[in-house]
């Protein structure tokens, strides 16, 4: 008998939208929240979650924060929650920047050292 298993991360984007003014770059943007897990599947079939993680990504800057348990749950089970910064810890270095041209508004995640669309130095 052969069991076929294994053992991946995975990610599960919420339906969430709260207007805010990021702290960061100061533009109006929204919240995207999101859960990152583990998960055991047997036969393909997800089994097991475990090392839940919840996140918020503002979507003018890219930042990403790390959202306290209880509220992340909260969100996830559809209940109209209100995020504030007391409930946010900020994460760093997971690849999540975004650049953005003051000249032309030209936005990318790539690591350009010149515009694009107007050839001026980020």
């Amino acid at each position: 008998m052969f069991f076929i298993m294994g053992i991946t991360d995975g990610r599960k984007d919420f339906d969430f939208n709260q207007v805010m003014t990021c702290a960061i770059c100061g533009s109006m943007g929204s919240y995207r929240v999101f859960m990152t897990y583990t998960v055991l599947s047997l036969f393909f079939i997800p089994c097991f979650k475990w090392n839940k993680h919840y996140y918020v990504q503002t979507t003018c800057c890219n930042a990403v924060y790390e959202l306290e348990p209880e509220i992340g749950k909260r969100v996830a089970r559809g209940e109209d929650v209100k995020i504030q910064q007391d409930y946010l810890t900020r994460v760093l270095d997971r690849g999540y920047t975004i650049k953005r041209c003051k000249n032309c508004g030209f936005t990318t995640e790539e690591d350009f050292d010149f515009r694009p669309k107007c050839g001026e130095r980020f």
